[in-house]
């Protein structure tokens, strides 16, 4: 290798070690607690470095994209390697999120073990074996991975009743934002989120391009953080840009629905939109 090529390498490395830093805190926020940040990392910087070897600039794919991809696949397989859960339990716990999500969605509440057994065309005993082996899995890695007592650790991360009632309501405002919501922006909020339906099949039933699709969901995601900041955290809502203008009652006039149907769902009278 020429001192010229090592030299563009370390320069590649050390501009995007950013980047691996950005993909681990993405993925922390979606694993359990037990995981540990500094192996994530470590798979992370690895990958970063290897894929700064491997780059070739004249396929025309941009090296944070190249990177990317390399960081975000050493990390899967670094959690792999300290998953207990086979695949086919991870495999069905995934279809079994998405089942709850959807008949939330659908029925403005956390679905039963019934309801999802099914939705899912399993059985009740077959939906909390899948949900034991997962607990076991996670169970299994905290015993292995820290030095903690077992009963600590599972008290410091277990829900409290004040935690599951705010959940549930903040459950019940969401589904009530989406179905207030434009229909297109319903329809791409659904189709996108709790389908999980590619973009371009969402484009086609519409007839617009995929970027506008992608302008039509991050409407709708302002949307949908405004009438929840209203409902569940005021002290988080932005002041309007032009207050009294188009877009200000627009909003006013989607959020003042949202709590609304809140409000009708849940038999309680509807919240003062504050202003």
């Amino acid at each position: 290798m020429s001192p010229n090529a090592a030299h563009d390498q370390e320069a590649l490395v050390t501009s995007h070690v950013a980047l691996v830093g950005h993909i681990v805190r993405e993925t922390m926020a979606r694993v359990p607690a037990h995981v540990s940040r500094d192996d994530l990392t470590s798979a992370g910087l690895t990958a970063l470095v290897q894929a700064a070897q491997g780059f070739e600039e004249d396929r025309g794919v941009p090296f944070t994209r190249y990177a990317a991809r390399r960081i975000r696949g050493a990390i899967l397989d670094e959690l792999r390697s300290v998953d207990w859960a086979s695949r086919s339990v991870r495999r069905r716990a995934r279809d079994l999120d998405e089942t709850r999500a959807q008949l939330a969605a659908t029925l403005g509440r956390p679905a039963r073990a019934e309801e999802v057994a099914t939705e899912a065309g399993l059985s009740v005993a077959e939906v909390e074996s899948n949900d034991d082996d997962i607990a076991r899995a996670q169970v299994l890695s905290l015993h292995s991975t820290t030095g903690t007592a077992l009963e600590d650790t599972l008290v410091s991360t277990a829900a409290t009743p004040e935690e599951l009632v705010e959940d549930r309501e903040q459950l019940q405002y969401l589904v009530a934002a989406v179905a207030e919501l434009p229909e297109r922006q319903r329809v791409v909020v659904e189709g996108y989120f709790f389908a999980e339906r590619p973009m371009a099949e969402i484009a086609a039933e519409l007839g617009v391009s995929e970027s506008r699709i992608s302008q039509i969901r991050a409407e709708a995601l302002v949307l949908l953080r405004d009438a929840l900041h209203h409902a569940l955290t005021p002290e988080l809502v932005q002041p309007a840009a032009r207050p009294g203008g188009c877009a200000a009652r627009r909003r006013d006039s989607y959020v003042s629905a949202v709590m609304a149907r809140h409000a009708a769902s849940s038999g309680r009278p509807p919240a003062v939109l504050a202003v």
